[in-house]
């Protein structure tokens, strides 16, 4: 019997050990859960710490084909989960008609939609030679900024298991603290032929606010194809990997089944 395939598509300053959770429950129901990493990721969070240099100079490009690569490798088209800018390359795959169904949370906004200022200004730009640089977290950046919703105790835990460093290069991509966004952030919002769209916000998101992830809602406002969206309360940026996740897979799995997308397709 044939399983559908979810293709699980982590953000920055995380690693793809961020979705070990997700994976189990997705596979539970059924369905087959990959994580596949960027290019140049490490097995081991601890890796990626001590020797992230790989990362350095990947781009919004790098990452989107990429996935668009991996996403068409199955012969049963995937659903597309992503966090932060992986839901924005979700939502660019299936603008392009790649995969089945996407879900974009608390997705790094597209097209000409602004993101406010970083709250802990995480990154500033450098100069223009110094795009090949990676940019940290402390614990206590990622918990003021990421996981502010969490106690002192579960950011802690989550920033040990969970935070790696992330590409200065793909910050400026996505257009963080008033670099030029990449073209690459740009979807085709009208296409009327693609898959579901489920985007999916926590309203006490610092880093990609709830009315951000609103205004991506209504970009879509023309299309007719299927685009919901959920806002989680009391939620932030953290909301897949802190101690209410299952809610928010939950609620996927839900969506996914309403809209008629099963673990074993007919």
């Amino acid at each position: 019997m044939n399983h559908t395939p979810v293709v699980f598509i982590h953000g920055t300053w995380l690693h793809p050990l961020s979705w070990e959770s997700w994976a189990e429950r997705f596979a539970s129901r059924g369905f087959l859960a990959f994580t596949p990493g960027w290019p140049g990721e490490a097995v081991a969070v601890r890796e990626m710490r001590k020797s992230s240099e790989t990362l350095a100079g990947t781009g919004l490009d790098v990452l989107t084909d990429h996935y668009a690569e991996i996403v068409q490798s199955f012969e049963i088209a995937p659903v597309i989960v992503g966090h932060s800018v992986g839901g924005l390359i979700a939502q660019h795959l299936i603008g392009a008609n790649i995969g089945r169904a996407a879900v974009a949370i608390a997705p790094t906004p597209i097209n000409d939609i602004p993101l406010p200022a970083s709250p802990a200004r995480l990154w500033t730009p450098g100069r223009a030679d110094d795009t090949e640089q990676l940019v940290s977290l402390t614990p206590e950046q990622f918990h003021r900024a990421f996981a502010n919703t969490a106690t002192a105790e579960e950011s802690g835990r989550l920033f040990e298991r969970y935070v790696v460093p992330t590409s200065r290069r793909l910050l400026a991509d996505l257009g963080y603290a008033g670099a030029v966004r990449s073209p690459r952030a740009v979807v085709d919002v009208g296409n009327a032929n693609r898959g579901p769209l489920l985007l999916i916000s926590g309203q006490e998101d610092l880093l990609v606010p709830d009315s951000v992830t609103r205004a991506v809602y209504k970009e879509y406002g023309d299309s007719t194809a299927v685009t919901d969206l959920k806002q989680f309360a009391d939620r932030a940026h953290s909301l897949i990997i802190d101690s209410g996740w299952r809610f928010v897979a939950d609620y996927v799995l839900g969506w996914l089944d309403e809209c008629g997308l099963r673990a074993y397709p007919a």
